[in-house]
Order: structure tokens, then C-alpha cells, then sequence
């Protein structure tokens, strides 16, 4: 898949934490509360489980208000998306086939406002680009900026130019003698 601009790279695993990652913070957020019933303080909890004093605190004030149960895990973070598992499945499948597909044959790139328009005509669901920016992090997309250069640049002459002309622009400087870069403490002699 080529991508000019835009949209199109997918990270390795999606952004946020994985299932296995948010069960082993609630862990240590329960292992914290077992430690505040057997009465050890927050600098006690905070060293023997290695986290900072500020998490500490707060699962304190949390324990302290609703018990074990406010530091259970409430599950993924984030708004519910608005499009199925399917429907996510299927706007990957519209992304990698390219914008052309969609109309925009002027400049091969995904642009948050693209995909919002390609959401709502395909599926019927309005997202701000903004959103469009969320959702595709979470699918897994990545920005891709491309470098700017001219189409009519000339590589092998850009070269030549950088081995053969630049060293005699720029040029060697001569040094004067021993040197100091301090202005307060010359060099002695």
C-alpha cells in the first residue's frame, strides 16, 4: 500500500492498553488495597509495589470511598465507537483500496475530512475529522507525512553537485593558532 498523505500506515498493535495490560494494573491497584486494610501507609504501598505516591493517593481516596469494588477495572477507556466491529473491518478494507476509489483521483491521500465524508455516505454515520483522528488510532492508522521535494529533482546531479562544488564553497577554516572558546580565561602561552 502507497500512501502520498494522509492516513495509511497501521501501527503494529492499536494505540491504548490490551486486555492482559489492564488486568495486570488492576492487580497491583488490588494488591494496593489489601495492603491498606493490613494498615501500611501510602509511602509503604508506594515503595512495595513500586508505582508513585500521587496513584497511590488516589486509589487510597477511591478504597476509602467505595472499597475493593472502586478499583476494580471499568474496562477499556474512550468513548463507545459509533460503527460495528464489521463496519470497522470493512472502512480498513475501503482505506487500503485508496482514495481513488472514492473520487479523489487529484491527489492519492486520505484526509480526516475524506474518511469522515466516506463514513457517512458508506455507513451513515457523521464523525468531526477529529473523530475521524480517534477512530483511526484506535484501528490501528498512523499520519504519514510525506518529505516535500520537487518532481523535477534530479538526484544523481544533486549529488555530483554536494561531492564536487560544495566542498569548494564551503571551504576550510584556518584556525590562527591554539585557541580558547572561553572569552574570561584565555589561553597562557
Amino acid at each position: 500500500m502507497v500512501v502520498v498523505y494522509g492516513w495509511g500506515m497501521r501501527y503494529a498493535d492499536s494505540g491504548g492498553l490490551t486486555a492482559k495490560e489492564r488486568v495486570g494494573r488492576e492487580r497491583v491497584r488490588l494488591a494496593a488495597a489489601r495492603m491498606f486494610v493490613d494498615g501500611a501507609g501510602n509511602g509503604q504501598v508506594a515503595e512495595g509495589l513500586r508505582v508513585s505516591a500521587m496513584s497511590v493517593s488516589r486509589w487510597r481516596r477511591a478504597f476509602d470511598a467505595g472499597g475493593m469494588a472502586a478499583l476494580v477495572s471499568k474496562g477499556p477507556g474512550g468513548a463507545q465507537c459509533k460503527l460495528t466491529g464489521a463496519q470497522l473491518r470493512e472502512l480498513g478494507a475501503e482505506l487500503d483500496a485508496g482514495p481513488a476509489a472514492y473520487g479523489f483521483a487529484e491527489d492519492q491521500c486520505w484526509t480526516q475530512a475524506r474518511i469522515a465524508e466516506v463514513i457517512a455516505t458508506r455507513f451513515g454515520v457523521d464523525y468531526t475529522p477529529a473523530g475521524v483522528g480517534y477512530l483511526l488510532h484506535r484501528m490501528g492508522f498512523s499520519v504519514q507525512v510525506p518529505t516535500r521535494r520537487a518532481a523535477e529533482r534530479d538526484e544523481r546531479a544533486v549529488a555530483v553537485w554536494r561531492d564536487e562544488q560544495w566542498p569548494a564553497i564551503k571551504g576550510w577554516r584556518r584556525a590562527w593558532g591554539r585557541g580558547c572558546a572561553s572569552r574570561t580565561k584565555p589561553v597562557r602561552a
